[in-house]
C-alpha cells in the first residue's frame, strides 16, 4: 500500500510539474505574441501614403542640401587642376595640408554640434550649418594666398562636422529602421552626383575665357552663392518633427508616432541626456563599428579628394580629366541605389556592406597593378568605375544599421555624431598617401586605400556572423524564433542586456 502511495505522490508532482512548465510556456509564447502585435500597424495603406508624403517632401531638400555640401567640400580638387596652387603660390605639401585641416574640426566639433542639434530641433541646425559653409566657400574667391585659403577650410571643415550625422538622426525619427536605407541611399546619392556635377560645373566653368579671374574662382563663387540661398529656404521649409508637419493632419501625426515608437526610438522626442548617452561607449559592438568607419573613411576620401587626379593619369587634358569623372560618380550612386534597395528588402545589412568593401579593394588593387595605362587604358578607367561602386553603399549601409540597433535617440545620435566624422577624419590619411612625388600612379596610396578595404570587409563580416550567432543563442534560451522586426524599439533601451533584444543584421 505504501509503495502505491508513493508511486501516486511521485504522479501527482510529476503532473505538477508538467503543468508549470506548459503554464510558463504558454506565458513565454504569449509574451513573444504579445510583443509581434505591438510592433504592428494595421492600416498598410495608410503607412504607405504617409511615407510617400515624407519622400515627396523631404528627400528631395535634403539630397539637394548633401549636395551642396559635397560640392563645397570637394572642390578644392576641380580647382587644383585649374591651377589653384599656382595662383596662391602654394607648394605640393601646402596643398596636402589645405586638404588635411579640413578634418580637424571636423572631427572636434561634430559631437557638440549635434547634440545642439537634437536639442534645438536638427532641421533648424542642419540650416544653420549649410548657410555657413556656403558662406565660406562664397568667400574662397577672396583669398589670396594660402593663410587665406587655409583659414576659410578651417571654418568650413567646421560647418560641414556634423551635417552627415544631423541629417541621419533627422531621418530616423520619421522612417522605421527598416525604411531607412534606401532613404538614406537617395540622399547620400546626392554626394556621387554632387561629385559628378561638380566635374561637369567645372568643365564648363574652365572654359571661360578673356575675364580677370581664373576658372577655379568662379566655381567657388557660382557653388557658394545657390548653396546660401537654398539654406534660407530649407531653414523655412524643413518641419521640427513629423508632430509639427504642417503637411499632416492630426491622424497621420499619431500613426507617424506610433511607427516610431514601435521600430525607431525607445522614447519618440526623448531630450537629450548627455550621462545616458555616453552608455552606448560601453557596449563593445560599438568599437567594432568605429573600427569599419575607420576602414571606410579612407577609400571614401581618396575618391572624393583625388578621382581628378587619379584620371588625369589617363593622359587627358584639364577640361577633360574634370569631364570624365563624371562617369564613374553617376555609376557609383545607381550602385548605392541598388545595394541600399536590396539591403531593405531583405532587411540585411553586414553583406551588403562587406560588397562593397570588396568591389572598392578589387577597383585599387586592379588599377595599382597596371604599369602601361596607355596599352590598358579602358581597364585603369573601368577600375575608377569599381572605386566608387564600393565607397557609396557602405557608408550608408553601415550609418544605418548601427541606428537600427540603438533604440535610444541620444544614444543614436552620439554614436553617429562621433563615427561619420571619425570615417572622416580618415581624410588625414587619404591626403597624406597621395603624395606628389608618387604622381602619376599614386602606387603607395593605391595599396594602402585597399588594404584599409580588405581589413574592413573582414571586420564588417565577422561583426555580422557575431550578431546572427547571438540572435540565435537568444532564441535558443527562450524556445521560439524571433527576428528584429517582431521586438517593438520602445522595450529596447536598454540594448543588448534586455532579454527580448534582437539584432538587426
Amino acid at each position: 500500500m505504501s509503495g502505491q502511495l508513493k508511486d501516486l505522490e511521485n504522479g501527482v508532482e510529476a503532473k505538477d510539474a508538467e503543468l508549470q512548465q506548459t503554464s510558463s510556456d504558454s506565458t513565454k509564447l504569449g509574451h513573444v505574441d504579445s510583443l509581434r502585435e505591438t510592433a504592428r500597424v494595421v492600416d498598410h495603406k495608410a503607412e504607405r501614403a504617409l511615407c510617400f508624403k515624407f519622400d515627396c517632401r523631404l528627400l528631395p531638400v535634403l539630397a539637394f542640401m548633401y549636395l551642396c555640401n559635397a560640392l563645397d567640400k570637394g572642390n578644392l580638387g576641380n580647382a587644383q587642376t585649374d591651377g589653384l596652387s599656382k595662383d596662391l603660390g602654394m607648394t605640393d605639401d601646402q596643398y596636402n595640408l589645405l586638404l588635411s585641416i579640413f578634418f580637424v574640426p571636423f572631427v572636434v566639433f561634430a559631437p557638440p554640434i549635434a547634440m545642439l542639434g537634437k536639442k534645438f530641433s536638427p532641421s533648424r541646425v542642419l540650416s544653420v550649418l549649410m548657410f555657413s559653409f556656403g558662406s565660406c566657400t562664397l568667400l574662397s574667391p577672396a583669398a589670396y594666398n594660402f593663410s587665406g585659403i587655409f583659414a576659410l577650410r578651417w571654418f568650413l571643415g567646421m560647418s560641414e562636422a556634423a551635417f552627415f550625422p544631423l541629417v541621419i538622426y533627422y531621418l530616423t525619427t520619421f522612417y522605421r529602421r527598416g525604411e531607412l536605407a534606401r532613404r538614406l541611399a537617395i540622399f547620400y546619392a546626392a554626394s556621387n552626383i554632387a561629385n559628378a556635377f561638380s566635374g561637369l560645373l567645372a568643365f564648363g566653368v574652365f572654359q571661360i575665357e578673356n575675364t580677370s579671374l581664373p576658372g577655379w574662382r568662379y566655381l567657388f563663387l557660382i557653388e557658394g552663392a545657390f548653396t546660401v540661398v537654398f539654406a534660407i529656404f530649407a531653414f523655412f521649409y524643413l518641419p521640427k518633427n513629423p508632430q509639427e508637419a504642417r503637411f499632416l493632419n492630426e491622424e497621420e501625426k499619431r500613426l507617424a508616432f506610433h511607427r516610431i515608437q514601435v521600430d525607431s526610438s525607445s522614447i519618440v522626442n526623448e531630450k537629450f541626456n548627455l550621462r545616458d548617452a555616453l552608455q552606448i561607449l560601453k557596449r563593445p559592438t560599438t568599437y567594432a563599428f568605429l573600427i569599419i568607419e575607420i576602414c571606410l573613411g579612407v577609400p571614401i576620401q581618396a575618391v572624393a579628394l583625388f578621382m581628378p587626379q587619379i584620371v588625369q593619369r589617363l593622359g587627358y587634358s584639364t577640361v577633360k580629366t574634370n569631364l570624365y569623372t563624371v562617369a564613374p560618380n553617376v555609376t557609383g550612386a545607381v550602385m548605392l541605389l541598388i545595394l541600399a534597395f536590396s539591403s531593405d528588402a531583405v532587411r540585411l545589412r553586414s553583406p551588403f556592406i562587406v560588397l562593397g568593401f570588396l568591389l572598392t579593394l578589387c577597383g585599387f588593387v586592379i588599377y595599382a597593378a597596371i604599369d602601361d595605362v596607355n596599352a590598358q587604358i579602358k581597364l585603369a578607367y573601368y577600375a575608377c568605375f569599381m572605386m566608387t561602386w564600393g565607397t557609396s553603399a557602405p557608408s550608408v549601409l553601415l550609418s544605418t544599421w548601427y541606428n537600427n540597433n540603438t533604440a535610444h535617440e541620444g544614444q543614436r545620435v552620439l554614436l553617429t555624431s562621433i563615427g561619420v566624422p571619425l570615417a572622416n577624419l580618415m581624410g588625414l590619411v587619404s591626403s597624406n598617401v597621395f603624395r606628389a612625388k608618387d604622381a602619376p600612379k599614386y602606387e603607395p596610396a593605391l595599396i594602402t586605400v585597399a588594404c584599409f578595404g580588405g581589413v574592413g570587409a573582414t571586420t564588417a563580416g565577422l561583426l555580422g556572423l557575431y550578431m546572427l550567432f547571438d540572435n540565435i543563442r537568444r532564441n535558443r534560451r527562450d524556445g521560439r524564433k524571433i527576428t528584429a522586426r517582431d521586438v517593438p524599439t520602445e522595450r529596447l533601451r536598454d540594448g543588448p542586456k534586455v532579454p527580448e533584444f534582437r539584432w538587426f543584421l
